[in-house]
């Protein structure tokens, strides 16, 4: 099949087909969609969460993407963290830009890897490799996932599930803005207590 093509099949609509004609398998079809993406970056994954909370409401929706996207970033993390000094992944520890990159992951920690992991256009795929490549700690990672992808996952089901009100009812904006806040803050304390622990 020719990528435009495929590219181009990548609707709203679509994608809620595929939901529908799934729909006796429960949560899977809204699950596996963005673990896919974990896997094959150049998926849609807003428009995977879009679907989700137009076929399953705003709350499953939302939790049935957040697990998908957050066990997809594990799979590639842990794959890359054992097969990262084999062959067919060593040559990537070599380029310049990913040992950069690894290096300011490990110095830095949860914070920066948390606001990436915020934002939609984010090239997550990019961010697991390195991760898994670099020497943080996997629970660093791991609560910088489930937070960050929490925080991206609920603004995007947050504005597909209801775009008209994100213009018109400023205090809904303001919600999506205190809880980023409020993960990103409860996220650095976690990090505190990890960092104590382990120097323990």
């Amino acid at each position: 099949m020719d990528f435009d093509i495929l590219k181009e099949w990548f609707t709203l609509e679509n994608i809620m087909d595929v939901i529908e004609e799934y729909r006796a398998l429960g949560p899977i079809p809204g699950i596996l969609l963005p673990m896919l993406e974990a896997f094959l970056p150049f998926l849609p994954l807003f428009l995977f969460v879009m679907a989700n909370v137009n076929a399953f409401g705003l709350g499953f929706g939302f939790l049935y993407s957040w697990i998908g996207a957050s066990a997809g970033a594990f799979l590639v993390f842990f794959l890359v963290r054992k097969y990262g000094q084999k062959r067919v992944l060593r040559f990537l520890k070599k380029h310049h830009r990913v040992q950069r990159l690894m290096s300011w992951l490990e110095r830095h920690g949860f914070g920066p890897l948390f606001l990436m992991l915020c934002f939609p256009f984010t090239p997550s795929a990019v961010v697991n490799i390195v991760a898994g490549l670099s020497k943080i700690s996997t629970a660093q990672y791991m609560l910088a996932v489930i937070t960050g992808k929490a925080v991206m996952i609920f603004t995007i089901s947050f504005i597909g599930y209801d775009i008209y009100s994100l213009f018109h009812q400023p205090l809904r904006t303001a919600i999506v803005l205190l809880v980023i806040a409020i993960l990103w803050y409860v996220g650095k304390r976690i990090e505190v207590k990890i960092n104590m622990s382990v120097e323990k």
